[in-house]
């Protein structure tokens, strides 16, 4: 793939599509994008693997469902143009589907934002032991918010070490939950838990100052608190400690099949999302600190 085909192609659409400059310079940009992603690559040794590759680091830029749709439409274009033109012998985008529900993947934290947020829970008061436990097991297990406060007390198993979660269409898995998230949870079941019931009794794991079960809108006021306290300076919400407890599993050598497991996704696909992230942060390392970066 070079720059002599993508400016035929243009030609072509100018020439015989009459597409509005406005349209051209567009699918230009894309396309350069693409050009870019592909590195030289001739037509016909770009897999369909290699353009959904590239519409899933669109997706990590966090582009609109608009211009992903037109990045995709401009590929379409190019690679048809190129079959049909004897340019090419392959078409990578045949029966490649539109990506549906396309969705902006929130940024992760790195591993010192992740530190200093969970650092900040007071360990002195109820509410800490509460939130260091919350926090803890979040990042350590990669929970949906909703399966973190419906915890119930009979699903931990402080001695194996799991929790046993019921995720989204009423799907049982077992998380386990490591050595801190295991601390924190015990020095909130011994010292703070008891106390915020005030002599009552609940099945539900984390609870509030009022002796109820917490909300998901609780903790998300609660996570935003601890953010700022700590320096954060993105926006986060609870889903930013999924992302990234996803996210540095698979940079540091995990298994994607077992990461799935542990997020709940029927679909392994949903999983491969982190995979691109974390090669688009390999890339940036390599162009950072390599001398022909």
């Amino acid at each position: 793939m070079n720059e002599e085909l993508i400016t035929r192609f243009l030609n072509y659409l100018a020439v015989e599509k009459g597409l509005a400059e406005n349209t051209l310079q567009s699918y230009e940009r894309d396309l350069r994008k693409y050009l870019e992603f592909m590195n030289g690559r001739d037509p016909d040794r770009i897999a369909q693997s290699d353009v959904a590759d590239f519409l899933a680091r669109l997706s990590t830029e966090g582009i609109s469902p608009a211009s992903a749709a037109r990045n995709l439409a401009a590929v379409r274009g190019l690679h048809k143009y190129l079959l049909i033109d004897g340019l090419a012998k392959t078409d990578p985008t045949l029966n490649l589907e539109t990506p549906r529900g396309w969705k902006r993947l929130p940024k992760t934290l790195n591993s010192a934002d992740v530190e200093a947020l969970l650092r900040q829970p007071d360990m002195a008061t109820l509410l800490g032991l509460r939130d260091r436990a919350m926090l803890e097991l979040l990042y350590a297990t990669g929970l949906r918010v909703s399966e973190l406060v419906g915890l119930k007390l009979q699903d931990v198993n402080l001695e194996r070490g799991f929790l046993i979660v019921l995720g989204k269409g009423s799907k049982e898995r077992a998380v386990p939950m490591g050595e801190t998230a295991i601390a924190s949870l015990r020095k909130y079941l011994d010292a703070g838990r008891p106390s915020l019931l005030k002599g009552g009794d609940s099945e539900h794991l984390f609870i509030s100052s009022r002796r109820r079960p917490i909300t998901r809108q609780m903790f998300w006021e609660r996570i935003k608190l601890h953010a700022r306290t700590a320096g954060v300076r993105q926006d986060i919400s609870p889903h930013t400690l999924r992302h990234s407890f996803a996210t540095h599993l698979l940079d540091n050598g995990a298994d994607l099949r077992a990461v799935q497991a542990m997020l709940g996704h029927s679909d392994i696909s949903t999983t491969q999302i982190y995979t691109h992230v974390s090669r688009e942060r390999l890339k940036k390392i390599h162009e950072k600190y390599h001398p022909r970066g």
